[in-house]
């Protein structure tokens, strides 16, 4: 087939398809039924099982804990390290920047259902909470603003509240609590600084809680961030 080579490329016509697809959650469930659910959302480049594994002290204490993975999975190592024998790890994540508005709305829907799966599983009037850590925290947050079901609170791990929220109105009526790790690497002190002059002009209630560490998640301060006083 030839072609005038001086002729511009013709234009690709862009579509969007709604298609159904399998969506992996584990889950951690206590003894009796549960009075609250937990969705706990993992960071960048992680998996659910393994995430999942930092809760069971929640599970302990009476709660259902759901922990959905991304819809986005990859392989870590660049591809020359996984021909050479790497060790073929695989993470996911919530979204990039690519056509991120379908990637935003379509995490929102999935983590509406989830919720709605988590609560079926509960005694009637379980209140909903979620935790997201890192990139989960982000998309905690748009799911709490944009999402069918408001939780009774949010925990974001060493995260940001994203600047496409509206403030106060979008997290209205949501208990939120920051933590922050004093030797995190990807969220420094400046940056939650930030954040918390954007939460006072905003005159958003908000509790802020450091733990001496990194970029992970603490049991100890797990402790104290879920607890409600």
């Amino acid at each position: 087939m030839s072609g005038d080579p001086s002729r511009p490329p013709r234009a690709s016509e862009v579509t969007a398809l709604v298609v159904e697809r399998h969506a992996r959650v584990h889950w951690l469930a206590p003894d009796a039924p549960a009075r609250e659910a937990w969705v706990v959302l993992h960071g960048y480049g992680q998996l659910a099982g393994y995430f999942i594994r930092h809760f069971g002290g929640l599970a302990d204490a009476g709660a259902l804990v759901a922990a959905p993975e991304g819809l986005n999975r990859f392989y870590l190592e660049a591809p020359d390290v996984r021909a050479a024998g790497g060790s073929q790890r695989i993470g996911a994540t919530w979204m990039t920047r690519e056509d991120r508005e379908h990637e935003i709305a379509d995490y929102v829907a999935y983590l509406d259902r989830v919720a709605d799966a988590a609560l079926a599983r509960c005694a009637p009037g379980a209140t909903l909470h979620v935790l997201g850590f890192s990139q989960g925290g982000t998309t905690a947050a748009r799911w709490a603003a944009r999402g069918r079901h408001r939780p009774a609170s949010l925990v974001l791990w060493a995260s940001q509240v994203p600047d496409d929220l509206a403030l106060p109105a979008d997290l209205a009526d949501v208990a939120l609590t920051f933590v922050a790790g004093r030797e995190d690497a990807y969220v420094s002190a400046a940056a939650v600084a930030g954040l918390e002059a954007r939460l006072l002009a905003a005159r958003v209630p908000y509790r802020l809680q450091w733990y001496d560490g990194g970029h992970r998640i603490d049991q100890a301060a797990l402790l104290r961030a879920v607890a409600r006083e």
